[in-house]
């Protein structure tokens, strides 16, 4: 239950970091949009750190799932824009999908 709140917050300042660099960048918001942005990317990195997985690359893996359901609700709540079914579908898959790698059964044997 831990890790699924360490990937929503992960998400949440991973986004909203981004968010920073793309409104200086393209929405003409001032350069100082970007302090509070790489703070966010910072706590965005520090949190992956959290996920109880004895591997990075299995606990990123599964983050991109969530990330990627958590990018359309960005989508929806703070710019407006409604996803649609297709979008729906694919962090559907997206989620399973990190569920799988979280979750699936491993050897005890390193290979």
């Amino acid at each position: 239950m831990k890790t699924a709140f360490v990937y929503i917050a992960a998400a949440i300042a991973e986004i909203a970091g981004c968010f920073g660099f793309w409104a200086w960048l393209r929405l003409g918001k001032p350069v100082w949009w970007l302090i509070p942005a790489v703070g966010s990317l910072m706590l965005f990195a520090y949190l992956l750190t959290l996920v109880e997985s004895p591997f990075a690359g299995r606990a990123y893996a599964a983050y991109g799932g969530v990330y990627i359901a958590s990018s359309l609700l960005w989508l929806w709540m703070i710019e407006g824009a409604k996803p649609d079914k297709w979008d729906a579908l694919g962090a559907s898959i997206c989620l399973v999908g990190a569920g799988i790698i979280l979750l699936g059964p491993r050897s005890s044997i390193l290979s």
